[in-house]
């Protein structure tokens, strides 16, 4: 166990159980809200899967007041490990990947992030973490890097926001990952961007990881399975807020 508040209990998964439940938010989530599809949905078992899961630990977000057995909340971890036995990280399928992979510093990817739509707030958003804040610290984690997404595939609709990230928000060079497809999304200048209405369209998830010190890497990945434009979100744990860090234990169980 990672992580007990009075509501919330973060635990990585230990059976095959615990992923399917896992699973099952995400298909909630992804396919049932919003409008996600792909080879490794099962809508007879209403679970969304893929290849990375068997390889991958998961951490899941519980709520002591309902069901205990309900997944509430989810992260897929992914180490370098991970992506060894899995044969690469999930993002590497929409972003050139080297710098970070050249890098030195010690990986974990972030992904399939959800929360039930009842908990999506504060509280739950801070207990799941201060799970992840634990895992990072017991496992020496210099990077956390991962896709984020925006609803919707309409690029003209996004330039804004997007070109937003870009200008208040890349990634250095040396740690600046690629989008791996050419969309025609093109930047507006910075003197063009209405910077208020750009955050205003921001996922409250990517805007989280901001305060939080996060940059993105250059360019989008327009994801049609998943009706989603997707960003990689790169974050130096060295800058994470003190909020979080000093707030959780460091050992993991």
């Amino acid at each position: 166990m990672l992580q007990t508040s009075p509501q919330y209990q973060v635990s990585l998964a230990r059976s095959d159980a615990e992923i399917r439940a896992a699973q099952r938010l995400r298909y909630e989530v992804f396919v049932t809200e919003l409008g996600g599809t792909g080879d490794g949905v099962d809508h007879a078992r209403q679970l969304e899967i893929d290849g990375f899961d068997d390889h991958a630990a998961h951490l899941l977000l519980r709520d002591l007041r309902g069901d205990p057995d309900q997944v509430i909340g989810v992260y897929r971890l992914m180490t370098q490990a991970h992506a060894d036995a899995a044969g690469r990280f999930y993002s590497a399928t929409e972003f050139e990947l080297t710098p970070l992979l050249g890098s030195g510093l010690t990986l974990l990817e972030l992904g399939r992030s959800c929360l039930h739509p009842a908990h999506r707030g504060g509280p739950a958003l801070m207990a799941l973490w201060q799970g992840l804040a634990a895992y990072v610290a017991d496992h020496g984690i210099d990077i956390l890097f991962g896709t984020a997404s925006f609803h919707g595939t309409d690029l003209a609709a996004l330039q804004n926001p997007v070109s937003h990230l870009h200008a208040s928000y890349l990634a250095p060079e040396h740690l600046r990952v690629r989008t791996r497809t050419t969309t025609g999304l093109d930047l507006l200048p910075p003197d063009r961007i209405d910077r208020k209405a750009a955050m205003r369209d921001t996922p409250a998830l990517i805007k989280s990881y901001l305060k939080l010190g996060g940059m993105i890497g250059q360019g989008v990945f327009v994801d049609h399975a998943f009706n989603t434009t997707d960003v990689c979100l790169i974050l130096d744990t060295g800058q994470m807020s003190a909020g979080v860090l000093d707030r959780t234990p460091r050992r993991a169980s």
